[in-house]
Formats: C-alpha cells, sequence, structure tokens
C-alpha cells in the first residue's frame, strides 16, 4: 500500500505515520510544502528507529507526485466525502491520500475523482479524527483485506 501525505503541518502526526508505515511494509510519500523541517527532532522521536524501515519518497509539489507515480489507484480521505473506506475494495498498490491536519485536502484535488473520495464515519458533532488514526484506520482496513501481504505470522 502507498500512504501519501499532503503537505503534512506536525511532524509527530508525519513520524507516527512513518513507523506505521514500517511496521506494515506500506510505502510514505510526502508533498511538500511541510510544516516542519523533515529532520525536525519531533519527526525522528515520533519514528523512532523505524526510519530505517520505510520507503520515503518527497516530491515537491502534488503535480510531481502525479507525473512520478501515474499507476495505481488514488482514494482521497476527506470527511466532505459521502463514501466510507469499508465500501472499497482495495488493491495492493493503491494510494491512499490524506490532507493537512488543519485544512484537508484542497477542492481540486477532491474534485480530481469524486467517487475515490472516502471519510471515517463518526458523530455530527466531531469535526475530524488525529492524522495518525486516521491513517492507521483505513490503512489497516485495506491490509485486512488483502489479508495482512508482508506480515509475519
Amino acid at each position: 500500500m502507498n500512504i501519501v501525505l499532503f503537505q503534512p503541518e506536525i511532524p509527530q502526526n508525519t513520524g507516527n505515520i512513518a513507523r506505521l508505515c514500517a511496521a506494515t511494509g506500506s510505502k510514505l510519500h510526502l508533498i511538500e510544502p511541510f510544516g516542519f523541517i523533515l529532520d525536525d527532532r519531533h519527526l525522528r522521536r515520533a519514528g523512532l528507529d523505524y526510519w530505517s524501515l520505510v520507503e520515503v519518497k518527497k516530491y515537491l509539489d502534488f503535480k510531481e507526485f502525479l507525473e512520478t507515480n501515474p499507476q495505481g489507484r488514488l482514494f482521497f480521505l476527506t470527511t466532505k466525502a459521502h463514501g466510507f473506506y469499508d465500501e472499497v475494495d482495495f488493491l495492493p498498490d493503491d494510494y491512499l491520500v490524506f490532507g493537512p491536519e488543519t485544512r484537508g485536502l484542497p477542492p481540486e484535488i477532491l474534485a480530481m475523482n469524486p467517487e475515490h473520495n472516502l471519510r471515517i464515519p463518526m458523530i455530527a458533532k466531531a469535526r475530524s479524527l488525529n492524522l495518525a488514526n486516521s491513517v492507521a484506520i483505513v490503512l489497516y482496513e485495506a491490509l485486512r483485506q488483502l489479508r495482512f501481504p508482508k506480515m509475519a505470522d
């Protein structure tokens, strides 16, 4: 699986997501600009000693990401979607795209393929979930469907 963070802002979230990617054998794609310095001590601390286990790719912008990764299906996680993440039959090379913590994915990205916009259900009064938690929820559903490839028994 591929996890894509579009303009992540909080280093601890990105570090935790990197650790999640390392533990699941997923690739991490980071699209600039970041709200932190990539070697930020909080980022490294959150990922602990897992950075050597994760494949991280960086991109200057979303256009470069799309040009570099023309294969695979993109799913955009947003609180604005009508469809739920568990209604999709995921494939091993899918890309799960998450937006910045404070504003989510921009409308122009969400408009690219509206039927691939997905959300995590929550009560109406809840604005959103933590980014790292959201990535974990959706990634593990995708991996469950795929019978947890790359994971030891």
